[in-house]
This record gives C-alpha cells, sequence and structure tokens, in this order.
C-alpha cells in the first residue's frame, strides 16, 4: 500500500511540474509591444525609395532651380504627385528624341531643362487628392497651371493637355506631404491652343476641319480664338459643312465670302468658358459668344435655335485655351 501511495505522489508531481512553464507569463500581464508602422516619409524620400522612380527622382534634381522643385516635394504640404516609372521616362525620350534606343537619363540636358520643368510641375497638384477622391471627367488644375483629365477604368486613365493618355497603376502611397499615384507615361502639358489643334486635325488622316479652320480665318476669328480663352468649340466635321452648303444652297466659295453671316454662325459655336463632357449643364439653356441660345439634351444631342439636331460625335479634345467638342451638323442661330 505504501508503495502505491508513493506511486500515486511521483505521477501527480511530474503532471503538476508539466503544467508549470516558467515562460508563460501571468494572465494579467501585459502583452508585449508591437512596433508601430514606420512614419510617412516626404514625396522625395517616398520616390527615393521606389526603385521604379530613380529617373523621376534625378529629374526632379536636374531640373530644380537652387533645389526648388526638390523642396516643393520635400517640405510640408498637401500635394498630390503623379509619379511616371522608368519605363514611362524612357519611353518619353523615344517619343521625343525619335531614337529607338533613347534611355529617361537622355532628357537630361540644358537644352530640356525648361520643358523637363514644366512637365515635372504638371504632374504636381496643390492639393491631396486621393483615389477615391478623383474627380472624374473634370478638369484638373495643376502646379504648372494647365489642366489634364482622369477617365474611369479598371486602371482610372489621363488624358493630358496633347490629349496623349496614362493609365494610372497603383495609387494612394501616402507620403508626409501628400500621395503619390503611380503612372505608366509622362505626361505632356498643351502646346497647341484651339486653332492650332483644329489646324493639325484638318492637316491629319483623315483630314476633320478643314472647311472649319478657312472659315475661321475667313471671319478674322483665328486670333480672337488664338487667344488666353478659355474657350469650348463645338466644331462641324467637313461633312457637317458639306450638308450645310447644300441646305443653304449656297457653294464654299460663297459661305466664305458672307463674312457677317460667317462670324454669326461660327460664334454660335463656341463658349466663353471651358465646358469639359462631364460639366455640360444638361437640359439648360447654354448661351454662346454670338449671344444666342442651344440646348443639349442626355444623348449629348443639340437643338439649335432653328429647331435643328446635332448630334456631339466625340468630346473633350484639349487645347492649351480650351477645349474641342466634334459635332455632325452645323448649328444655326436664329435668322
Amino acid at each position: 500500500m505504501r508503495l502505491l501511495s508513493l506511486s500515486i505522489l511521483a505521477a501527480v508531481t511530474i503532471f503538476a511540474g508539466c503544467g508549470d512553464d516558467s515562460n508563460t507569463p501571468p494572465a494579467d500581464a501585459a502583452p508585449p509591444p508591437v512596433d508601430s508602422p514606420p512614419a510617412p516619409v516626404s514625396v522625395v524620400a517616398t520616390a527615393q525609395a521606389t526603385a521604379s522612380l530613380s529617373t523621376l527622382v534625378a529629374a526632379v534634381q536636374f531640373a530644380s532651380d537652387s533645389n526648388d522643385l526638390v523642396t516643393l516635394l520635400s517640405e510640408p504640404g498637401t500635394l498630390t504627385v503623379f509619379a511616371p516609372s522608368n519605363a514611362a521616362f524612357d519611353a518619353l525620350a523615344v517619343e521625343l528624341t525619335g531614337q529607338a534606343t533613347a534611355k529617361g537619363a537622355d532628357l537630361l540636358t540644358a537644352a530640356n531643362k525648361p520643358l523637363l520643368r514644366d512637365v515635372l510641375k504638371y504632374h504636381v497638384l496643390t492639393t491631396k487628392v486621393e483615389a477615391a477622391a478623383i474627380p472624374f471627367g473634370k478638369p484638373i488644375t495643376t502646379a504648372e497651371g494647365d489642366i489634364f483629365k482622369i477617365d474611369t477604368g479598371a486602371q482610372p486613365v489621363i488624358t493630358d493637355g496633347r490629349n496623349r493618355t496614362a493609365k494610372i497603376t497603383a495609387t494612394d502611397l501616402q507620403a508626409s506631404n501628400g500621395v503619390v499615384h503611380l503612372i505608366d507615361r509622362v505626361l505632356l502639358p498643351a502646346n497647341k491652343n484651339i486653332v492650332e489643334t483644329a489646324q493639325a486635325l484638318a492637316a491629319g488622316s483623315p483630314p476633320q476641319f478643314g472647311i472649319l479652320v478657312e472659315a475661321v480665318v475667313a471671319a478674322d476669328l483665328a486670333t480672337t480664338l488664338s487667344g488666353p480663352g478659355p474657350f469650348t468649340v463645338f466644331a462641324p466635321t467637313d461633312a457637317a459643312f458639306g450638308a450645310l452648303l447644300d441646305e443653304l444652297g449656297v457653294t464654299k466659295a460663297a459661305l466664305l465670302a458672307n463674312k457677317p453671316l460667317l462670324t454669326k454662325v461660327l460664334t454660335y459655336h463656341v463658349l466663353a468658358s471651358r465646358v469639359l463632357k462631364a460639366d455640360v449643364p444638361v437640359g439648360a439653356p447654354i448661351t454662346t459668344v454670338e449671344a444666342e441660345k442651344f440646348q443639349i439634351d442626355a444623348t449629348l444631342a443639340i437643338t439649335d435655335a432653328r429647331g435643328r439636331k446635332s448630334n456631339i460625335v466625340a468630346t473633350d479634345t484639349l487645347a492649351k485655351n480650351g477645349v474641342i467638342h466634334v459635332i455632325d451638323k452645323v448649328l444655326l442661330p436664329a435668322p
């Protein structure tokens, strides 16, 4: 019996020893400390820490005057930066030089510095705009002073001032002085006004606005439409002007020679403000430079002062001093 008692006591002792873990903290012990996430660093430091943005960092440093661009992106603030990748800068070098082997570093020349400064500031907003707050379809004013727009998509698409497009590939990289979005193409600010843009399209293939350009020159409106603006122009195609000649029963030469009529008709196609598609006041009377009104419905069909219908067939061609929308019928003010 004594032997049995000793065996039971030994078993209890071993069992108790197994449950005694000197490394187990008391139930009321405080949990171990958790490392805090690193505090955000500036936009410049964020770019420096991102391998795919090394060309952007080099461009900012090169294009700075007395370190001004570096300071802008380093000091406290509420910035948004659309940051092009190294591959995007390489593609821009090919685009601007025409050399298939050109690299982004080849752009860092004294001759290119003024352009680089404008281009870099064109990628910066002076307010913090995270992905959820992007004003899709609206004109977005940059630190350079020009605008671009962003449209929705699986990867949102930016249209720059030269009507080139870039995709946003990553969003909301937080910095201490703002936010960074990554893009796959370098944006370029506009380099043509409305008249120059129409002229370029008229010379394109297929040509679009040959008669419109002739009409603007004949009416002496080229200087006005090349001015600061901003303007919105509803631009009739050559086919639209051809249909108008048949409707009025006149030749092109006769129309271009009738300066009072031509001026009245053309200024009826112009608004004295920049109105992108997203901001078109659907269903409301729209006052033109000619002072008469027309109306646009939800299908983007325009009803002019004579009750005639014209369709907006393409929208938001950006220019330095405004925007162009393409229409398929010439609008006519009241007789």
